[in-house]
């Protein structure tokens, strides 16, 4: 009787893996087709909501303009994180390499990310990574397509950010002039 218990929860644990194993790759494959994608989204930090769009350029090009009162605009190219306030005038700068999302929009390190860090199967695929800093990152896929639909991140300061995301174009033609970053001020 032990043994057979033993056996069938072997056999369950080997299909399992087998499946993550598999999913892993699946999103891989489908991170690997993908040179950009431009997508609505919608961000809740904390209770806030925000809502927009955005142009992701693999590797590390984000240009998201808010639907909001001060006309935010977030910017990303190469190593220096830009959020801009146009209503106002004003240009923050931060270098990326404290950012977490050196994780996600990068390609590489996206990819390293899904092939190390914790699988769980729910409504989505969820990969979660906890960093050197305890910043945790959830990154969510498509149960489908295993496309990207968003991301959650638990800063060290433990602001929860939620960002969810809905593809409108895979691999269009971008306009570089949206990755520039303003002079300072």
């Amino acid at each position: 009787m032990f043994n057979k218990l033993f056996f069938l929860l072997f056999i369950f644990t080997n299909i399992y893996t087998v499946l993550h194993a598999n999913e892993r790759q699946l999103i891989i494959d489908q991170i690997n087709r993908i040179e950009n994608i431009v997508f609505n989204f919608k961000q809740t930090t904390n209770e806030k909501k925000e809502f927009g769009l955005c142009t992701l350029v693999f590797d590390n090009k984000l240009s998201c303009d808010y639907k909001d009162f001060e006309q935010k605009r977030i910017l990303i190219n190469g190593k220096i994180l830009v959020v801009q306030k146009k209503k106002y005038n004003k240009n923050y700068f931060y270098p990326l390499s404290n950012s977490p999302f050196v994780k996600i929009f990068n390609k590489n390190n996206l990819v390293d990310l899904i092939q190390q860090a914790e699988l769980q199967r729910n409504d989505t695929i969820e990969i979660t990574y906890i960093g050197e800093n305890k910043e945790k990152i959830i990154i969510f896929f498509s149960t489908d397509t295993y496309d990207l639909v968003g991301w959650r991140i638990v800063d060290q300061l433990k602001n929860i950010i939620n960002f969810s995301i809905e593809i409108k174009y895979k691999n269009s033609e971008i306009n570089s002039k949206i990755f520039e970053i303003p002079s300072i001020n």
